[in-house]
């Protein structure tokens, strides 16, 4: 576009109102003034037909024309129709400009330019015949500027209105493109009618349609759920997701579940994800928010949908089921409800067994004689009078000894049978807490050397020792020489039930013996080792447990590859991060499968604390994961010397580019320490944990607990500077 080139036919310029004031506004930006509301008094333009908003794709330059005009928003396939608007109260000829403005509260012009028959450089001029009030357009195609070439656009465009003042121009595009969103445009329709003289001067107040989104934005597209791995889930939240999309934008999207009733929103809430958990912009992977009831009775039925943070657009809404929580998941507590059988007093040889054994004398003179209430005289296999003199011999043994394991010598083919539930005897002494009985039956074990046995629900006694958190009987249990290895229904050994407890005594007890430190590295059937299910748990003491017995700090699960580190930032726990960091020496740089850091997480989750921590324990705010920053739109419009430039390079998504928070990405107390007192990243020691009130000269209550942790996590921690530069960051005069 040349110098002496016009935004607007020369006889269009007089009385136009350009959307760029140097003399109003420092930026050299100036909001176009528009009217879409009827007048009364006089002519006035009307928008007829909107444009329609979504499926219209804007095209660059390299792609030729459209294949079709911009339709109308009531257009079908067989009926079609296109952006109309009419000149009120008023008959006669007239011409009408269509350009592209910004979909912002104060509308601006638009870098992207309007192409069809009836359009130059730009911008669309119509005349409208006089003895219609009505014109269509039928042909209008939107050409799509590439990025680069957005602030050279608007200062030609603003060059055209004003051939002066050159670097207020400069300055204004450069400003106004950065926010300019390209994805989305508006119509601007404006009326010019003749004056006495014949030209065409009198200007109507320009009227704005609704916005038009480019189809192939993320942020544009019509939201739609494909598929879930799941569609039910316990009323108390936490349970993973698998939910396939239609593009969304990382940064901008949201799971919502809600529940109606007669009045409108009964409930809402809201899926727990950071953007490092949405792939390629068609898959989310989410856990479920808890339910507003956990005394939920019977399971009910809610609602589950995509949300757009920006427009708040949402997908066509997908049944959930929140089913009640078991409490008792071991069934515990139902076998302790289980009442015994009453046996009758056995009546001596009166009873009901009288004569059952005899003896070896045989006679009456010897205890022998008929039973006076049993039938007549016994007659046993010889099997069967082996097994009774047997147990004869262990009673009469304990009767001397008072030793109950030789009651249970015999009963040692025994050991192994199981009830209705599954449970061998040793499985129900520990499910009824009774000790005693438990140390008495190991006794039988270490002899026989019986494997321990699983239940209906897969646990051992150990499992359910650990369950029901019995250190003595788990003690027992294990000098049994009882498997540590054996897992349970989830896939669950002792270990990985201990760990969830939050004293961590059990998880000591455990480490203590033989063959359990190879547990630590084992998963369960959710990919999960010890370590990661003490973090989830929220549990410090049987993370420092499993730390202190050798458990990897590293270790990654194996669904996505996080590691304990990226748990706890997902948890925003920063007493556990910090115990990771401190006394595990974990990799603060540390990646799944995506190449994410905890610090993309964290970043992702606008956490400003575990933000904080993590860089000051040297967390690289400038480490890309794989997911691309952007994806190449735009690569059928780059020249061979562009190519040249760049190779093809798109680079990855670093921490910095992931921050929800202004706060997070703009004001980062440990760069500004780092930066004041000279400290290189990479010179930062190993955080401490201890908090600033363990020094006496320092007021604590004038600190947030951000403050605190960087002061701690600093190198020179105590150093006056250091204090005096926090201190003046408190006071928002740094």
């Amino acid at each position: 576009m040349t110098e002496e080139d016009s935004y607007l036919h020369p006889e269009f310029c007089l009385d136009f109102a350009p959307a760029w004031s140097y003399q109003t506004d420092p930026h050299f930006q100036q909001p176009i003034p528009h009217s879409n509301t009827p007048r009364i008094d006089g002519p006035c333009l009307q928008i007829i037909e909107q444009p329609k908003q979504r499926g219209f794709r804007f095209r660059y330059g390299c792609e030729g024309p459209s294949h079709g005009g911009l339709p109308g928003a009531s257009s079908e396939k067989n009926r079609k129709t296109y952006p109309q608007v009419k000149i009120c109260n008023y008959q006669g000829p007239a011409k009408v400009v269509v350009q592209l403005v910004t979909n912002t509260k104060l509308p601006q012009l638009h870098a992207h330019s309007l192409v069809g028959k009836q359009c130059e450089k730009g911008v669309c001029i119509a005349d409208l015949q006089p003895k219609d009030s009505c014109i269509s357009f039928p042909n209008l195609g939107i050409l799509h500027v590439t990025k680069k070439n957005v602030t050279k656009t608007l200062e030609d465009r603003m060059s055209e209105a004003f051939r002066m003042h050159r670097m207020l121009i400069s300055t204004a595009a450069s400003h106004q493109a950065k926010d300019m969103d390209l994805s989305v445009v508006r119509l601007m329709f404006t009326a010019f009618l003749p004056d006495g003289e014949g030209g065409y001067t009198r200007r109507l107040d320009p009227v704005i349609s609704e916005p038009i989104y480019d189809s192939k934005a993320p942020n544009a597209s019509n939201l739609k759920i494909v598929r879930m791995d799941r569609t039910a889930g316990c009323v108390t939240g936490g349970e993973e997701v698998y939910l396939l999309c239609d593009k969304v934008q990382k940064d901008d999207i949201q799971v919502r579940f809600y529940e109606d009733d007669e009045t409108g929103i009964a409930w809402e809430a809201f899926g727990d994800f950071s953007p490092t958990d949405v792939h390629r912009q068609f898959a989310i992977v989410f856990k479920t928010p808890k339910y507003r009831d956990q005394n939920l009775q019977k399971p009910i039925s809610v609602f589950v949908q995509l949300k757009r943070k920006s427009d708040h657009e949402t997908s066509e809404p997908k049944p959930f089921t929140y089913h009640p929580q078991i409490i008792d998941k071991e069934e515990v507590q139902r076998k302790r409800q289980k009442t015994l059988p009453n046996f009758p007093d056995y009546g001596g040889a009166g009873g009901g067994g009288g004569g059952m054994f005899r003896g070896t004398g045989g006679g009456p003179a010897t205890g022998g004689g008929h039973g006076g209430g049993g039938g007549g005289e016994c007659v046993f296999e010889p099997r069967l009078a082996e097994l009774a003199e047997r147990h004869a011999c262990a009673l009469f043994d304990y009767a001397v000894t008072g030793d109950a394991r030789r009651l249970l010598a015999p009963q040692r083919p025994l050991m192994s049978t199981q009830d209705e539930n599954g449970d061998t005897g040793l499985h129900l002494g520990v499910i009824h807490s009774q000790t005693d009985a438990v140390k008495t039956l190991h006794h039988t074990v270490v002899v026989m050397c019986v494997r321990l046995t699983y239940g209906l629900l897969s646990q051992t006694p150990l499992h359910l020792a650990v369950v029901t958190q019995q250190k003595e009987a788990a003690e027992v249990l294990l000098t049994a020489r009882a498997d540590v290895a054996l897992t349970d229904r989830n896939g669950n050994t002792a270990l990985h039930l201990a760990a969830q407890q939050k004293e961590g005594e059990m998880v000591r007890l455990l480490l203590h013996h033989d063959n359990m430190l190879e547990m630590t590295s084992v998963p369960n059937t959710a990919g999960l080792c010890p370590l990661h299910l003490a973090v989830l748990a929220n549990s410090l003491n049987s993370v420092r447990a499993l730390l202190e017995g050798g458990a990897s700090v590293e270790i990654q699960e194996l669904t996505c590859g996080r590691t304990p580190l990226h748990l706890a930032t997902e948890r925003d726990n920063v007493s556990l991060a910090g115990c990771l960091l401190l006394e595990g020496d974990a990799d603060v740089d540390s990646v799944t499968y995506n190449g994410s850091t905890p610090l993309h997480i964290a970043a992702g989750r606008g956490s400003l604390k575990l933000s904080a921590l993590l860089v000051a324990a040297g967390a690289d705010p400038h480490k890309e994961n794989y997911e691309p920053l952007f994806f190449r739109d735009e690569e059928c419009c780059t020249t061979n010397e562009e190519e040249q430039e760049d190779e093809g390079y798109i680079p990855g998504t670093t921490p910095l580019n992931m921050a929800a928070s202004p706060e997070v990405r703009s004001r980062s107390v440990v760069h500004k320490i780092m930066y004041c007192v000279g400290i290189d990243r990479y010179n930062v020691s190993k955080i401490s944990l201890k908090l600033v009130k363990e020094r006496n000269d320092i007021d604590n209550n004038l600190w947030t607990d951000e403050t605190k942790i960087v002061l701690s996590l600093t190198h020179i921690k105590w150093n006056k500077n250091a204090l005096h530069i926090i201190k003046s960051m408190e006071d928002g005069t740094l």
